[in-house]
């Protein structure tokens, strides 16, 4: 009866360690697979058409062209707008705005939709420079403001913005921006 059980035993045994044997050479096919399929793909990388020179992000800190490239879609989103979409406009700041930061922007945000909507003024930004400094993670563009009532243009002003960011691992992102004051300017 001994001799029965024992064999009974490693025929179990036997059986798992060939189910193990089996799986292992599936799995081993598999990646042999997949390890071809990547090593024979085709790599592919899109060049922003905008690009000077190369762009490389690091984490050890952001690089001025990265900054410079970041503030100068941030300006033109943040500060063209109409009341056909504020919305969009509302969502795509929120988007690239760092999460610690979106409570309290999001407010002051909504305080412009709300003043803006079924409104017919719209505004732009004609850009005209940028001061950078990558080290305090500011970036200061410098335009004029146009504002629209309908469609006669009713006030272009000559305005500074600062753009204040927050740079983690390899991602760039708002943590505020606003009109700088005369008084600000003339500190710098």
């Amino acid at each position: 009866m001994e001799i029965a059980n024992s064999h009974a035993q490693s025929q179990r045994v036997l059986k798992q360690r060939n189910l193990l044997v089996a799986i292992a050479g599936v799995l081993a096919a598999l990646t042999a697979i997949l390890f071809l399929m990547v090593a024979t793909r085709d790599r592919e990388i899109v060049l922003q058409p905008i690009l000077r020179s190369p762009l490389t992000v690091s984490s050890a800190g952001v690089s001025r062209e990265y900054l410079e490239m970041v503030t100068r879609d941030a300006a033109v989103l943040t500060l063209d707008r109409s009341p056909s979409n504020l919305e969009y406009w509302m969502k795509s700041v929120l988007d690239i705005t760092a999460p610690s930061a979106q409570g309290r922007l999001k407010a002051e945000l909504l305080k412009i939709v709300n003043e803006q909507r079924g409104s017919s003024i719209a505004q732009f930004f004609a850009m005209q420079s940028m001061k950078l400094d990558p080290d305090n993670l500011t970036s200061d563009v410098t335009g004029d403001l146009h504002t629209i009532v309908g469609s006669k243009v009713i006030s272009k002003d000559r305005r500074t913005f600062r753009f204040k960011w927050k740079y983690s691992g390899v991602s760039l992102q708002l943590v505020g921006f606003g009109m700088v004051s005369k008084a600000e300017e003339g500190d710098q």
